[in-house]
């Protein structure tokens, strides 16, 4: 899913980023450019022209920042823009253009009492089973939860949703013959009333968004179960119906947050952009499979950053800040630069190790997928003999690990108690690091230097 809208923003951008002199010439190609790939992935028209717009207004009069340049301001604009396509306005806006820091959404759930979750969305859309996922998400968030099965509508829904939350040890409330909805959904929260939860998650029927029924349903059970959320679970590949299907839901119960299901490669994209234009409310969870376990939160900075072929900005922030690079500005740019001196290498795995290797990895720009889990498992585990290896290096050694020979080698296994095999793997580790990270090297890591405001 998106790889089309990638290669066609991309492209975009390409244009921008070789030019010799940023004129509105340019300006108006790139705003085709980018209506063009945002039609392309069945993205409303109206909001492709809003986007566009502000775009090339925003890119001829804006003042780049002290010490941006002017093709990297425009970047940050469109980046800027499609964010606020997906629910993101205001301050949170002026954070990612900024800096690119914004984390992933999390359920706004308020402290020492129940929190209500009412589902919505038409059949077929995955609703249920993003209840049990996002049952499953609470619980290992440390949330207790009970789910109330609400969907009186499909046969088989209560069985199905009683089946998948079993394997995860939650209860689901619900009246096998009963065909008042409304009713089930009162008689739950007293049911669940006195079990002291954190969470409540109610499943509702899903019919045609037109049907005067369901919608009818939806603003009687919003105003029996007074949520505090209400949750829109959309269909990834249904495009652009997503925004008449999101506005008539919104209509009858006022939606918090979207989860978009079903992102599988047939699907262009623009559902999710044009769900959060309806509603105004944020992207919040993304199915990602089958499992129950595959449902995850949807982070725009790494949505946007991708699309954009900037890499994850949030995860390279995020690794800055668990290294406290910030605190270390000559660190940073030896590290960043391929310049690092092999402590500097020995911090950065230690502090990486402790976020998870692949994590961190498969976010940088230029690095995901050049390392082997297997080889990661093996970096972890060697991570105490590196450390005694270097405690038992000199200062230049550390310095430019290069120097080391045949004899220094046997001199420092003989020091730190490990074998001359051990200290030629550090040293090795090390270059392959700093390889790696001279590839990664240039524009983006340049980029990123100057987010950090170590550029």
């Amino acid at each position: 899913m998106f790889d089309n809208l990638r290669t066609n923003l991309r492209a975009a951008l390409k244009k921008v980023v070789g030019a010799s002199d940023i004129n509105e010439e340019l300006i108006d190609s790139l705003c085709k450019d980018v209506q063009r790939a945002l039609l392309q992935s069945d993205v409303n028209v109206k909001l492709v022209v809003t986007i566009t717009k502000n775009l090339k207004d925003r890119a001829l009069n804006e003042q780049p920042p002290k010490g941006l340049p002017r093709r990297d301001h425009i970047i940050t604009i469109l980046y800027g823009e499609l964010s606020k396509l997906l629910g993101y306005t205001g301050e949170t806006i002026k954070n990612i253009e900024k800096s690119g820091e914004i984390a992933a959404d999390t359920l706004p759930l308020r402290p020492g009492g129940q929190n209500i979750i009412l589902m919505l969305g038409i059949q077929g859309s995955g609703k249920t089973t993003v209840t049990s996922k996002l049952a499953r998400w609470l619980t290992k968030s440390g949330y207790r939860t009970g789910v109330i099965g609400a969907d009186t509508w499909r046969p088989g829904a209560l069985t199905q949703l009683k089946m998948n939350c079993s394997r995860i040890d939650v209860e689901v409330y619900g009246e096998e013959t009963n065909k008042d909805a409304v009713g089930i959904v009162s008689a739950g929260i007293n049911h669940f009333l006195p079990e002291n939860l954190d969470v409540i998650l109610i499943d509702t029927a899903g019919r045609h968004k037109d049907e005067t029924g369901l919608l009818e349903e939806m603003r009687a059970m919003y105003a029996v179960a007074k949520p505090d959320l209400v949750l829109l679970v959309i269909d990834g590949t249904i495009g652009q119906q997503a925004y008449n299907q999101s506005k008539a839901f919104h209509d009858a119960a006022p939606v918090g947050g979207i989860v978009i299901t079903k992102l599988d490669g047939t699907a262009k994209g623009g559902g999710v952009i044009a769900a959060s234009a309806a509603t105004g409310a944020k992207v919040m969870f993304i199915g990602t499979g089958e499992r129950i376990d595959d449902l995850e939160q949807f982070s725009p900075t790494r949505f946007v950053g991708r699309l954009l072929g900037m890499g994850d900005i949030k995860a390279i922030l995020d690794m800055a800040k668990g290294l406290e690079l910030q605190g270390d500005e000559n660190q940073a740019k030896r590290l960043l630069s391929g310049k690092m001196t092999i402590e500097d290498f020995y911090s950065q795995m230690e502090n990486v190790g402790k976020m998870g290797f692949r994590n961190v990895i498969d976010n940088l720009p230029g690095l995901s997928g050049m390392v082997k889990e297997d080889h990661l498992d093996a970096i972890q585990g060697k991570l105490e003999k590196w450390r005694v290896i270097i405690q038992s290096m000199t200062r230049n050694e550390k310095m430019n690990p290069e120097v080391v020979n045949d004899s220094r080698r046997k001199r420092i296994a003989r020091g730190s108690g490990l074998t001359e095999h051990d200290v030629k793997d550090l040293i090795k580790q090390y270059q392959n690091s700093k390889s790696m990270m001279k590839q990664a090297k240039g524009r983006q890591m340049q980029g990123m230097l100057r987010r950090l405001g170590l550029g």
